[in-house]
């Protein structure tokens, strides 16, 4: 009993084996029907211990924190006896699912080492919301891209290694290679989400925005809305539409696909997706009514309601900022925490002086921020968030010709049309 990559499994069922590889395909492509494939892997064995596994990690991405330890849980009371690879395998996802990322993540290196095609634990590493991607270490692009080449070899054209190297490309500007990379991994499975989102970002990196706009829109209309990435996608799609000027398509995406009452998605995805378009919408012109904003303090409020995930943090912080939740934003700023705090602190400081019009202060701040941003996780396209607030800081203080030598220098080729509006 083996999966599609070569791992020995721990069961005698032909049916549960079968489901558990659908399931792992579908978590790894990010397409709907995760959780009953998996679902019917346990039902025809109950004693499944990987199927568990696969379960936890599914529901953790997802922000369904008590069923990913119940899951685990479940796991942990099998009485099959396993391989050494999957006692490993099960260590380590329970380290995750505690929340234990640092001796997680040094726990799936070695196991890497030892069994390369261990997918679900490459899975965990590799990615921008990954625990390389919120490690909040300098470096961790490379990084990134270095742990994707060490893969390669042992997984060859397989259409998830080859979307997860694309991207890992993307995000250090290696263009042509991701490239290559991405359409190996959409050539082998069209429908897998995530090689879509790669090539999304691959479009937004290159400027292409009718390109990138055609190709998300027509793929999403074949996405179900229950698929992890659907909100994510939708960002894409809305950021263009603001991009190509039609802003009554985007606040259609946003009402429909990315605002919490009309979508379903991961929470850091909602939270950060819609806090992002909102202020990228501001900065290009478009009045953003403060409902909004407390749409997205709300939420914040409630789903990441203790600083620590510094990505979720810098966008809570311009959420209260911008909504004058001025206690909740003092309480990032006060209790940051982990390896990239301090940008977390001045993200959250230069807000609050963007949200006060202190044009000097939030110049200083961001500034700082711009040294190595990477640090807070989440993509490149993710974080122009930062660099176009400093742009838009820098044309309020008259500073014209410092902001164009910015983007030429930190975002050459990204297009531009409609991104940040030359204040009056």
């Amino acid at each position: 009993m083996q999966d599609r990559y070569g791992n020995s499994l721990s069961t005698t069922s032909g049916a549960a084996r079968d489901a558990y590889v659908l399931g792992l395909d579908r978590f790894l492509g990010a397409e709907p029907g995760v959780e009953e494939a998996l679902s019917l892997a346990i039902r025809e064995d109950e004693g499944f211990v990987l199927a568990h596994v696969a379960l936890a990690r599914y529901r953790q991405v997802i922000g369904d924190r008590s069923g990913a330890q119940a899951a685990l849980l479940n796991a942990q009371q099998s009485r099959h006896e396993l391989s050494e690879q999957e006692r490993c395998h099960l260590e380590i996802m329970s380290l995750l699912v505690k929340g234990k990322s640092a001796a997680g993540y040094q726990a799936a290196r070695i196991q890497l080492r030892k069994y390369p095609r261990d997918v679900l634990i490459a899975q965990a590493c590799l990615g921008v919301l990954s625990l390389i991607g919120l490690s909040g270490q300098p470096g961790r692009e490379a990084d990134n891209l270095a742990l994707a080449e060490i893969l390669e070899p042992h997984y060859g054209d397989d259409w998830w290694l080859q979307g997860l190297l694309g991207f890992a490309q993307v995000e250090v500007g290696q263009f042509d290679r991701a490239e290559k990379s991405i359409g190996k991994s959409l050539q082998a499975n069209p429908r897998n989400a995530h090689g879509a989102h790669f090539q999304s970002h691959l479009y937004y990196e290159t400027g292409q925005t009718e390109a990138g706009y055609s190709f998300i829109t027509e793929w999403q209309r074949g996405y179900d809305k229950a698929g992890q990435m659907h909100c994510h996608i939708a960002w894409h799609i809305a950021l263009w539409a603001l991009a190509r000027g039609d802003i009554e398509e985007m606040w259609r995406v946003v009402d429909r696909d990315i605002d919490p009452r009309g979508a379903w998605g991961p929470p850091l995805n909602v939270m950060v997706d819609l806090a992002a378009v909102l202020y990228r919408a501001e900065m290009a012109g478009v009045t953003v009514p403060p409902a909004r904003w407390l749409v997205v303090c709300d939420y914040a409020a409630e789903k990441f309601p203790n600083p620590g995930l510094g990505f979720a943090d810098v966008h809570a912080a311009l959420a209260y900022a911008m909504a004058g939740k001025t206690d909740a934003l003092e309480r990032i700023i006060r209790e940051a925490k982990g390896p990239a705090a301090e940008y977390v602190r001045y993200l959250a400081e230069a807000f609050g002086a963007i949200a006060c019009q202190n044009w000097v202060r939030a110049n200083d701040l961001l500034t700082k921020a711009l040294w190595d941003h990477a640090r807070i996780g989440g993509s490149r396209a993710q974080r122009d968030l930062i660099e176009y607030a400093s742009v838009a800081v820098l044309m309020r203080l008259g500073r014209h010709d410092e902001a164009r030598r910015q983007l030429a220098m930190h975002r050459p080729r990204t297009a531009m049309e409609n991104s940040v509006v030359c204040p009056v």
